[in-house]
């Protein structure tokens, strides 16, 4: 691992330090992987509730008589149908069609938009935005990255604990956002209803000031610190991709299953960067596809670059993989042919020279009871 002092820190590290989490570099940051361990931190968000420092993420405005026009030309989702208060699942492409982030955006106002990018992308998007800003002034893009402290209130028992901590908040619908506290700073405190878990949850927005004391009335309140290993656990149980991992640059959308947030089918939707690769690529038949797999006998824990096999030929290789604590069976996810994609299809997984048998299913892996 980097020393430390040159990695990124979050407004919440002492709080990490204080509980016990086993910190490691993640994306250029310096980041909790688990405190009780990962499977305890995994049921907890599955059962009652969990938190995340998702600080490292990164928190961006857009603000403007332009903005609409221009988020447009720059997401594949159509933004023109968020109301006010109201969040999306949107992607950002370069020309090739491949992802640069996958990421949320909320129409926060009639002409003010707040964007959720993920932490290890934080200075690519900000330059890719940055450089593609109309010369005219009528979009005003600020990077408010540094100014809040987030923390994922994740599990079925999160809406409860929000409530009995902000009684006066109006809690947000799914894949809403609302003021968390009334503030007319310029760092306002809100609450987002999105998450990454497959659990109801909100992400929490306040001033890196407020952080600690944050993290410290969630923890008074029963909430489980849970790092990295979990949410990675969590989000894999039901397919999510993980931007690095699933996605890359090297991927379209489309070979990610995530045709339905492209807008390729949106009559409304207009050009955007990357759509005219996306449309050639549908046309001439897709290369591969994000594909889950299982494994259907005991193996070791499954991770990322595993070969996949069909026989005596590698079709492929994993992008992600885990013993999944919910189902106590070994799970991955790899980009192969579309051949070889159908539910039921039976493949070898290769782990340090052996292999284990396991077959495609279908996504998510883990289905709420």
């Amino acid at each position: 691992m980097s020393d430390p002092a040159s990695l990124k820190h979050t407004p919440l590290e002492s709080a990490h330090v204080t509980c016990g989490a086993r910190m490691v570099e993640f994306g250029g940051w310096f980041m909790p992987v688990q405190y009780s361990g990962i499977m305890d931190e995994h049921k907890a968000v599955r059962s009652a509730s969990g938190m995340f420092d998702i600080s490292h993420m990164g928190e961006v405005t857009v603000e403007g008589p332009g903005a609409l026009a221009w988020l447009e030309s720059l997401l594949t989702n159509r933004v023109g149908k968020l109301a006010v208060t109201r969040g999306q699942y949107t992607l950002m492409l370069d020309a090739k069609g491949g992802v640069i982030d996958d990421l949320i955006i909320y129409r926060n106002g009639e002409m003010s938009y707040f964007l959720v990018i993920n932490g290890a992308c934080r200075d690519l998007d900000l330059e890719w935005m940055r450089s593609r800003l109309p010369a005219d002034g009528s979009v005003v893009l600020k990077d408010q990255g540094d100014d809040y402290a987030a923390i994922a209130l994740q599990g079925p028992d999160s809406e409860k604990i929000l409530r009995s901590l902000y009684p006066a908040c109006e809690v947000p619908k799914r894949n809403g956002i609302a003021p968390l506290t009334s503030s007319a700073a310029a760092v306002s405190p809100l609450v987002a209803r999105t998450g990454y878990t497959g659990e109801d949850g909100f992400e929490l927005f306040v001033p890196v000031a407020d952080g600690i004391a944050l993290w410290e009335s969630l923890l008074a309140a029963g909430v489980k610190p849970c790092g990295l290993g979990s949410r990675d656990t969590l989000r894999l149980e039901m397919g999510y991709p993980l931007n690095g991992s699933d996605l890359s640059s090297e991927r379209t959308p489309l070979e990610a299953g995530l045709d339905r947030f492209t807008g390729l089918d949106d009559p409304e939707k207009g050009d955007f960067s990357g759509r005219p690769a996306l449309e050639q690529q549908r046309t001439a038949g897709l290369p591969s596809r994000l594909t889950p797999l299982k494994l259907t006998v005991s193996g070791p824990p499954m991770r990322s670059h595993y070969a996949v096999f069909a026989g005596d030929s590698q079709i492929g290789e994993t992008c992600s993989g885990a013993l999944s604590p919910s189902l106590g069976e070994g799970i991955a996810m790899a980009y192969l042919p579309p051949a070889f994609s159908a539910p039921g299809t039976a493949v070898e997984i290769e782990v340090r020279g052996r292999r284990y048998a396991a077959t495609i299913t279908t996504f998510p892996f883990y289905k709420k009871p």
